[in-house]
């Protein structure tokens, strides 16, 4: 008898322990599969998933890493391959101002070298992919991700280095992004992304796409409760630091008219598979 009424409270108290203790699900699981719009995070085998992407963007005086003179649409699928290896694949079509369209179409892999099997923690990884650009120039890039991620915060940064095979564009094109996100309620997260091109236009004068180009602007990130479904929502200005007379020629990019700073704002829905 006094066994039984042992067992009967160590069971009580556990139920009691159980409830009381309900654990917070991480920033970095299911649902947050890509929670930045200018920066890709890799995902990992503790929150393996796969995820189909829809995302549109709005922009003046724009360039292919801050979004799309026009409106544009962008559909995309990214998936854990395994072994710590990410898939990345996107295709979009673009509405300029003019009256045209454009298309554009990208894929990439990426390992995680550092971390990598557990969601929490730090991890570091690099890639390689191939693209097709809305001014139909094609390039091939290799791309350096570092992420940390706890309960409260995600913060994730690219590094990119591109080869085009356009003979008027830079030998290789760097571009540097970074998000940040803090958990403000259970469903909200946010804080702010900045992405940085051509940077070598404070220093190099003939810098060959019309010299440095920077972005910086607030970030939300919405994960509904009980839903496979996460929303992505982040704008701003994007400042033509410095500028040279490749600007105002046949620059690449759609350049030539862009003497002026711009802005362009980004909306993403993730509808997780899993």
């Amino acid at each position: 008898m006094k066994k039984l009424i042992i067992l009967a409270i160590v069971a009580i108290g556990l139920n009691v322990n159980a409830q009381t203790s309900p654990q917070v699900k991480p920033a970095s699981q299911s649902k947050n599969t890509q929670p930045f719009l200018f920066s890709v995070n890799t995902i990992t085998h503790e929150n393996a998933a796969w995820s189909i992407n829809y995302s549109g963007s709005y922009g003046n005086n724009t360039t292919n890493p801050f979004g799309f003179s026009g409106v544009d649409q962008h559909l995309a699928i990214k998936g854990y391959l395994g072994s710590r290896f990410t898939l990345i694949g996107n295709a979009g079509l673009g509405f300029n101002r003019s009256g045209g369209t454009q298309s554009t179409q990208q894929l990439e892999i990426i390992r995680d070298f550092i971390g990598g099997k557990k969601a929490l923690g730090f991890r570091m990884g690099a890639g390689l992919g191939a693209i097709r650009e809305w001014t139909n120039s094609k390039a091939v890039f290799s791309r350096v991700v570092a992420e940390y991620d706890s309960k409260a915060w995600k913060m994730g940064g690219n590094m990119r280095f591109e080869k085009s095979f356009d003979a008027a564009r830079d030998k290789i094109d760097l571009i540097s992004s970074i998000g940040i996100h803090r958990r403000v309620s259970e469903s909200f997260f946010g804080g702010l992304e900045a992405v940085g091109e051509d940077l070598e236009g404070f220093w190099d004068k003939e810098e060959a796409e019309g010299g440095a180009k920077l972005f910086i602007g607030p970030s939300i990130n919405y994960l509904p409760s009980n839903s496979k479904l996460a929303f992505s929502l982040s704008g701003g200005p994007i400042i033509y630091a410095t500028k040279n007379q490749q600007l105002f020629n046949s620059a690449p990019r759609n350049l030539n008219q862009m003497s002026s700073s711009g802005y362009t704002a980004k909306f993403q829905m993730t509808f997780n598979l899993k």
